[in-house]
Protein backbone atom coordinates (compact mmCIF):
# COMPACT_ATOMS: atom_id res chain seq x y z
CA UNK A 1 0.00 0.00 0.00
CA UNK A 2 2.87 2.37 0.81
CA UNK A 3 4.58 1.85 -2.56
CA UNK A 4 1.22 2.37 -4.30
CA UNK A 5 0.76 5.68 -2.46
CA UNK A 6 4.30 6.80 -3.32
CA UNK A 7 3.80 5.88 -7.00
CA UNK A 8 0.52 7.81 -7.31
CA UNK A 9 1.74 10.79 -5.26
CA UNK A 10 4.89 11.05 -7.36
CA UNK A 11 2.87 10.98 -10.56
CA UNK A 12 0.43 13.66 -9.41
CA UNK A 13 3.25 15.92 -8.14
CA UNK A 14 5.04 15.53 -11.48
CA UNK A 15 1.90 16.47 -13.43
CA UNK A 16 1.24 19.50 -11.22
CA UNK A 17 4.83 20.70 -11.67
CA UNK A 18 4.61 20.37 -15.45
CA UNK A 19 1.31 22.24 -15.54
CA UNK A 20 2.68 25.01 -13.32
CA UNK A 21 5.73 25.43 -15.55
CA UNK A 22 3.55 25.38 -18.65
CA UNK A 23 1.15 28.01 -17.29
CA UNK A 24 3.99 30.26 -16.16
CA UNK A 25 5.79 30.13 -19.51
CA UNK A 26 2.80 30.95 -21.68
CA UNK A 27 0.86 33.34 -19.45
CA UNK A 28 3.74 35.79 -19.28
CA UNK A 29 4.30 35.96 -23.04
CA UNK A 30 0.58 36.00 -24.01
CA UNK A 31 1.52 35.28 -27.63
CA UNK A 32 0.07 32.76 -30.09
CA UNK A 33 1.77 29.35 -29.86
CA UNK A 34 3.87 28.74 -32.97
CA UNK A 35 3.85 25.44 -34.86
CA UNK A 36 7.56 25.02 -34.06
CA UNK A 37 6.99 25.33 -30.33
CA UNK A 38 3.94 23.05 -30.57
CA UNK A 39 6.07 20.42 -32.33
CA UNK A 40 8.70 20.63 -29.59
CA UNK A 41 6.11 20.35 -26.82
CA UNK A 42 4.38 17.46 -28.58
CA UNK A 43 7.71 15.65 -28.80
CA UNK A 44 8.34 16.36 -25.10
CA UNK A 45 4.99 14.89 -24.02
CA UNK A 46 5.38 11.82 -26.24
CA UNK A 47 8.89 11.31 -24.86
CA UNK A 48 7.56 11.58 -21.30
CA UNK A 49 4.89 8.99 -22.09
CA UNK A 50 7.57 6.64 -23.43
CA UNK A 51 9.69 7.23 -20.31
CA UNK A 52 6.66 6.40 -18.18
CA UNK A 53 6.25 3.22 -20.24
CA UNK A 54 9.80 2.25 -19.26
CA UNK A 55 9.04 3.10 -15.64
CA UNK A 56 6.05 0.75 -15.60
CA UNK A 57 8.03 -1.89 -17.45
CA UNK A 58 10.63 -1.96 -14.68
CA UNK A 59 8.64 -0.93 -11.60
CA UNK A 60 5.02 -1.64 -12.49
CA UNK A 61 4.71 -4.17 -9.66
CA UNK A 62 5.03 -1.32 -7.14
CA UNK A 63 1.76 0.13 -8.37
CA UNK A 64 -0.21 -2.54 -6.48
CA UNK A 65 2.54 -3.47 -4.01
CA UNK A 66 2.97 -6.96 -5.46
CA UNK A 67 5.45 -8.76 -3.21
CA UNK A 68 4.27 -12.36 -3.53
CA UNK A 69 2.78 -14.74 -6.06
CA UNK A 70 -0.54 -14.70 -4.18
CA UNK A 71 -0.73 -10.91 -4.51
CA UNK A 72 0.18 -11.14 -8.20
CA UNK A 73 -2.49 -13.77 -8.82
CA UNK A 74 -5.09 -11.62 -7.06
CA UNK A 75 -4.29 -8.55 -9.21
CA UNK A 76 -4.24 -10.73 -12.32
CA UNK A 77 -7.79 -11.88 -11.56
CA UNK A 78 -9.16 -8.55 -10.30
CA UNK A 79 -8.07 -6.62 -13.40
CA UNK A 80 -8.82 -9.43 -15.89
CA UNK A 81 -5.26 -9.63 -17.25
CA UNK A 82 -5.63 -13.38 -18.04
CA UNK A 83 -1.87 -13.91 -17.87
CA UNK A 84 -0.49 -17.49 -17.77
CA UNK A 85 1.37 -17.09 -14.47
CA UNK A 86 3.78 -19.74 -13.22
CA UNK A 87 3.39 -20.37 -9.46
CA UNK A 88 6.79 -22.04 -9.42
CA UNK A 89 8.60 -19.01 -10.83
CA UNK A 90 7.52 -15.75 -9.20
CA UNK A 91 10.24 -13.53 -10.81
CA UNK A 92 9.30 -14.75 -14.30
CA UNK A 93 5.58 -14.23 -13.63
CA UNK A 94 6.24 -10.75 -12.24
CA UNK A 95 8.28 -9.88 -15.32
CA UNK A 96 5.44 -11.08 -17.57
CA UNK A 97 2.98 -8.97 -15.59
CA UNK A 98 5.14 -5.83 -15.83
CA UNK A 99 5.60 -6.27 -19.59
CA UNK A 100 1.86 -6.66 -20.11
CA UNK A 101 1.08 -3.69 -17.86
CA UNK A 102 3.50 -1.49 -19.83
CA UNK A 103 1.95 -2.65 -23.11
CA UNK A 104 -1.52 -1.86 -21.78
CA UNK A 105 -0.37 1.63 -20.84
CA UNK A 106 1.18 2.44 -24.23
CA UNK A 107 -1.77 0.90 -26.11
CA UNK A 108 -4.24 2.94 -24.06
CA UNK A 109 -2.15 6.04 -24.59
CA UNK A 110 -2.13 5.58 -28.38
CA UNK A 111 -5.90 5.00 -28.48
CA UNK A 112 -6.67 8.03 -26.27
CA UNK A 113 -4.22 10.24 -28.18
CA UNK A 114 -5.74 9.21 -31.50
CA UNK A 115 -9.33 9.71 -30.36
CA UNK A 116 -8.43 13.17 -29.05
CA UNK A 117 -7.77 14.25 -32.66
CA UNK A 118 -11.52 14.17 -33.24
CA UNK A 119 -11.80 16.53 -30.29
CA UNK A 120 -9.45 18.93 -32.10
CA UNK A 121 -11.85 19.14 -35.08
CA UNK A 122 -14.57 20.38 -32.72
CA UNK A 123 -12.26 22.75 -30.82
CA UNK A 124 -11.30 24.46 -34.07
CA UNK A 125 -14.99 24.96 -34.87
CA UNK A 126 -15.63 26.40 -31.40
CA UNK A 127 -12.75 28.89 -31.51
CA UNK A 128 -13.70 29.94 -35.05
CA UNK A 129 -17.41 30.34 -34.28
CA UNK A 130 -16.69 32.58 -31.27
CA UNK A 131 -13.89 34.46 -33.07
CA UNK A 132 -11.43 33.85 -30.22
CA UNK A 133 -8.09 35.62 -30.55
CA UNK A 134 -5.33 33.06 -31.17
CA UNK A 135 -3.34 34.59 -28.31
CA UNK A 136 -5.97 33.28 -25.89
CA UNK A 137 -6.20 29.72 -27.23
CA UNK A 138 -3.60 28.46 -24.78
CA UNK A 139 -5.30 29.81 -21.66
CA UNK A 140 -8.66 28.30 -22.61
CA UNK A 141 -7.09 24.93 -23.44
CA UNK A 142 -4.96 24.95 -20.28
CA UNK A 143 -7.92 25.39 -17.92
CA UNK A 144 -10.02 23.12 -20.11
CA UNK A 145 -7.47 20.36 -19.63
CA UNK A 146 -7.47 20.89 -15.85
CA UNK A 147 -11.23 20.34 -15.87
CA UNK A 148 -10.85 17.34 -18.19
CA UNK A 149 -8.36 15.69 -15.82
CA UNK A 150 -10.75 16.06 -12.87
CA UNK A 151 -13.71 14.71 -14.88
CA UNK A 152 -11.73 11.77 -16.26
CA UNK A 153 -10.51 10.90 -12.76
CA UNK A 154 -14.09 10.51 -11.59
CA UNK A 155 -15.27 8.65 -14.70
CA UNK A 156 -12.40 6.18 -14.63
CA UNK A 157 -12.73 5.06 -11.04
CA UNK A 158 -16.54 4.91 -11.21
CA UNK A 159 -16.24 2.87 -14.42
CA UNK A 160 -13.65 0.56 -12.86
CA UNK A 161 -15.88 -0.05 -9.84
CA UNK A 162 -18.88 -0.84 -12.05
CA UNK A 163 -16.84 -3.28 -14.16
CA UNK A 164 -15.57 -5.15 -11.12
CA UNK A 165 -19.10 -5.46 -9.70
CA UNK A 166 -20.98 -5.93 -12.97
CA UNK A 167 -18.63 -7.51 -15.52
CA UNK A 168 -21.44 -7.70 -18.08
CA UNK A 169 -21.31 -3.90 -18.44
CA UNK A 170 -18.29 -4.42 -20.72
CA UNK A 171 -20.64 -5.85 -23.36
CA UNK A 172 -22.71 -2.66 -23.20
CA UNK A 173 -19.52 -0.63 -23.64
CA UNK A 174 -18.57 -2.79 -26.61
CA UNK A 175 -21.95 -2.44 -28.32
CA UNK A 176 -21.88 1.32 -27.72
CA UNK A 177 -18.42 1.66 -29.28
CA UNK A 178 -19.41 -0.34 -32.37
CA UNK A 179 -22.50 1.89 -32.73
CA UNK A 180 -20.36 5.03 -32.26
CA UNK A 181 -17.85 3.81 -34.86
CA UNK A 182 -20.61 3.17 -37.41
CA UNK A 183 -22.19 6.56 -36.68
CA UNK A 184 -18.82 8.32 -37.03
CA UNK A 185 -18.28 6.66 -40.42
CA UNK A 186 -21.75 7.61 -41.68
CA UNK A 187 -21.40 11.24 -40.53
CA UNK A 188 -17.70 11.63 -41.41
CA UNK A 189 -18.38 14.30 -44.04
CA UNK A 190 -20.99 16.24 -42.11
CA UNK A 191 -19.39 19.45 -40.88
CA UNK A 192 -21.18 20.57 -37.75
CA UNK A 193 -21.82 24.29 -37.46
CA UNK A 194 -21.78 26.02 -34.10
CA UNK A 195 -24.18 28.89 -33.49
CA UNK A 196 -22.76 31.00 -30.64
CA UNK A 197 -26.10 32.64 -29.87
CA UNK A 198 -28.18 29.48 -29.73
CA UNK A 199 -25.69 27.07 -28.16
CA UNK A 200 -27.22 25.23 -25.18
CA UNK A 201 -24.37 26.13 -22.82
CA UNK A 202 -24.53 29.80 -23.85
CA UNK A 203 -28.28 29.87 -23.20
CA UNK A 204 -27.84 28.17 -19.82
CA UNK A 205 -25.07 30.55 -18.73
CA UNK A 206 -27.00 33.59 -19.93
CA UNK A 207 -30.01 32.50 -17.91
CA UNK A 208 -28.21 32.12 -14.58
CA UNK A 209 -25.19 34.44 -14.89
CA UNK A 210 -24.45 37.98 -15.99
CA UNK A 211 -22.63 37.72 -19.32
CA UNK A 212 -20.49 40.52 -20.70
CA UNK A 213 -21.18 41.00 -24.43
CA UNK A 214 -17.53 41.43 -25.45
CA UNK A 215 -14.14 39.82 -24.90
CA UNK A 216 -11.97 41.57 -22.32
CA UNK A 217 -8.45 40.47 -23.25
CA UNK A 218 -7.78 37.02 -21.82
CA UNK A 219 -10.04 37.48 -18.79
CA UNK A 220 -12.69 34.96 -17.83
CA UNK A 221 -14.40 37.38 -15.44
CA UNK A 222 -14.81 41.14 -15.35
CA UNK A 223 -16.27 43.56 -12.80
CA UNK A 224 -18.43 46.41 -14.13
CA UNK A 225 -20.31 48.78 -11.82
CA UNK A 226 -19.48 46.49 -8.89
CA UNK A 227 -21.13 43.60 -10.72
CA UNK A 228 -19.11 40.48 -11.56
CA UNK A 229 -19.73 39.16 -15.06
CA UNK A 230 -18.45 36.23 -17.10
CA UNK A 231 -16.87 36.99 -20.47
CA UNK A 232 -17.38 35.22 -23.82
CA UNK A 233 -13.96 33.61 -23.26
CA UNK A 234 -15.34 31.85 -20.18
CA UNK A 235 -18.32 30.68 -22.24
CA UNK A 236 -15.87 29.15 -24.70
CA UNK A 237 -14.14 27.38 -21.80
CA UNK A 238 -17.48 25.96 -20.63
CA UNK A 239 -18.23 24.68 -24.14
CA UNK A 240 -14.76 23.09 -24.38
CA UNK A 241 -15.44 21.33 -21.06
CA UNK A 242 -18.84 20.19 -22.30
CA UNK A 243 -17.25 18.86 -25.47
CA UNK A 244 -14.69 16.86 -23.51
CA UNK A 245 -17.50 15.41 -21.41
CA UNK A 246 -19.11 14.09 -24.60
CA UNK A 247 -15.81 12.69 -25.90
CA UNK A 248 -15.09 11.03 -22.56
CA UNK A 249 -18.20 8.92 -23.08
CA UNK A 250 -16.41 7.32 -26.08
CA UNK A 251 -12.80 7.32 -24.89
CA UNK A 252 -13.26 5.90 -21.38
CA UNK A 253 -15.11 2.74 -22.54
CA UNK A 254 -12.56 2.40 -25.36
CA UNK A 255 -9.60 2.17 -23.03
CA UNK A 256 -11.38 -0.32 -20.78
CA UNK A 257 -11.18 -2.72 -23.72
CA UNK A 258 -7.40 -2.57 -23.40
CA UNK A 259 -6.96 -2.60 -19.62
CA UNK A 260 -9.22 -2.88 -16.59
CA UNK A 261 -6.55 -1.55 -14.23
CA UNK A 262 -7.89 1.87 -13.13
CA UNK A 263 -4.40 3.26 -12.57
CA UNK A 264 -3.25 2.39 -16.09
CA UNK A 265 -6.48 3.82 -17.52
CA UNK A 266 -5.85 7.02 -15.55
CA UNK A 267 -2.16 7.32 -16.50
CA UNK A 268 -2.76 6.79 -20.23
CA UNK A 269 -5.68 9.25 -20.20
CA UNK A 270 -3.70 11.94 -18.41
CA UNK A 271 -0.72 11.73 -20.77
CA UNK A 272 -3.04 11.85 -23.79
CA UNK A 273 -4.94 14.86 -22.39
CA UNK A 274 -1.74 16.72 -21.51
CA UNK A 275 -0.44 16.18 -25.02
CA UNK A 276 -3.72 17.31 -26.56
CA UNK A 277 -2.99 21.02 -26.16
CA UNK A 278 0.34 20.94 -27.99
CA UNK A 279 -1.13 18.64 -30.64
CA UNK A 280 -3.95 21.15 -31.17
CA UNK A 281 -1.47 23.92 -32.00
CA UNK A 282 0.48 21.53 -34.20
CA UNK A 283 -2.56 20.45 -36.24
CA UNK A 284 -4.88 23.48 -36.07
CA UNK A 285 -3.84 24.77 -39.49
CA UNK A 286 -3.53 21.40 -41.23
CA UNK A 287 -6.29 19.35 -39.59
CA UNK A 288 -8.36 19.33 -42.81
CA UNK A 289 -5.57 17.47 -44.62
CA UNK A 290 -6.28 14.35 -42.52
CA UNK A 291 -9.58 13.74 -44.30
CA UNK A 292 -9.39 9.93 -43.98
CA UNK A 293 -8.56 10.01 -40.28
CA UNK A 294 -12.22 9.95 -39.23
CA UNK A 295 -12.64 6.71 -41.17
CA UNK A 296 -9.63 5.36 -39.29
CA UNK A 297 -11.06 6.46 -35.94
CA UNK A 298 -14.41 4.90 -36.84
CA UNK A 299 -12.66 1.62 -37.66
CA UNK A 300 -10.65 1.90 -34.44
CA UNK A 301 -13.79 2.30 -32.31
CA UNK A 302 -15.49 -0.58 -34.12
CA UNK A 303 -12.42 -2.83 -33.62
CA UNK A 304 -12.24 -1.98 -29.91
CA UNK A 305 -15.98 -2.52 -29.49
CA UNK A 306 -15.89 -5.89 -31.24
CA UNK A 307 -12.94 -6.91 -29.08
CA UNK A 308 -15.00 -6.15 -25.96
CA UNK A 309 -17.99 -8.07 -27.30
CA UNK A 310 -15.76 -11.06 -28.08
CA UNK A 311 -13.92 -10.91 -24.75
CA UNK A 312 -14.39 -14.66 -24.11
CA UNK A 313 -12.69 -15.54 -27.40
CA UNK A 314 -9.87 -12.97 -27.46
CA UNK A 315 -7.40 -15.21 -25.63
CA UNK A 316 -8.35 -18.25 -27.70
CA UNK A 317 -7.56 -16.55 -31.01
CA UNK A 318 -4.31 -15.11 -29.65
CA UNK A 319 -5.33 -11.45 -29.75
CA UNK A 320 -2.80 -10.37 -27.13
CA UNK A 321 -2.24 -6.80 -25.94
CA UNK A 322 0.82 -6.54 -28.21
CA UNK A 323 -1.05 -7.72 -31.29
CA UNK A 324 -3.96 -5.40 -30.51
CA UNK A 325 -1.48 -2.51 -30.37
CA UNK A 326 -0.13 -3.46 -33.81
CA UNK A 327 -3.65 -3.52 -35.25
CA UNK A 328 -4.41 -0.12 -33.69
CA UNK A 329 -1.21 1.38 -35.13
CA UNK A 330 -1.96 -0.18 -38.54
CA UNK A 331 -5.47 1.33 -38.63
CA UNK A 332 -4.16 4.79 -37.73
CA UNK A 333 -1.15 4.49 -40.05
CA UNK A 334 -3.27 3.51 -43.06
CA UNK A 335 -5.80 6.31 -42.50
CA UNK A 336 -3.09 8.97 -42.07
CA UNK A 337 -1.04 7.63 -44.99
CA UNK A 338 -4.09 7.53 -47.26
CA UNK A 339 -4.80 11.18 -46.42
CA UNK A 340 -1.43 12.18 -47.89
CA UNK A 341 -1.32 9.70 -50.77
CA UNK A 342 -4.86 10.65 -51.86
CA UNK A 343 -5.15 14.35 -50.95
CA UNK A 344 -8.55 15.97 -50.67
CA UNK A 345 -9.68 17.54 -53.93
CA UNK A 346 -10.29 21.28 -53.75
CA UNK A 347 -13.70 22.22 -55.12
CA UNK A 348 -13.45 24.47 -58.14
CA UNK A 349 -15.18 27.84 -57.80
Amino acid sequence: MQSELIFMSGFIIFILMMLAIDLGLFTKSNKPVTMKHAAVMSAVWVTMALCFYMLILNYGHLLHHIDSFAALQQINNENFHHLPLNPNNFPESLNLYSKNLALEFISGYVVEYALSVDNIFVMVLIFTAFAVDKRHYHKVLFWGIIGAILMRFGFIFVGSTLIKKFHWILYLFGAFLVYTGIEMYINRNNDKEIDPQNHKIVKFASKYFAVHPQFVGNKFFVKIDHKKMITPLFLVLLIIEGTDLVFAVDSIPAIFSITKDPYIVFFSNIFAILGLRSMFFLLVNIIDKFHYLKIGLAALLAFIGLKMLAANYVDRIGLTTGRSLLIILAILGVSIGASFVFPKKVAES
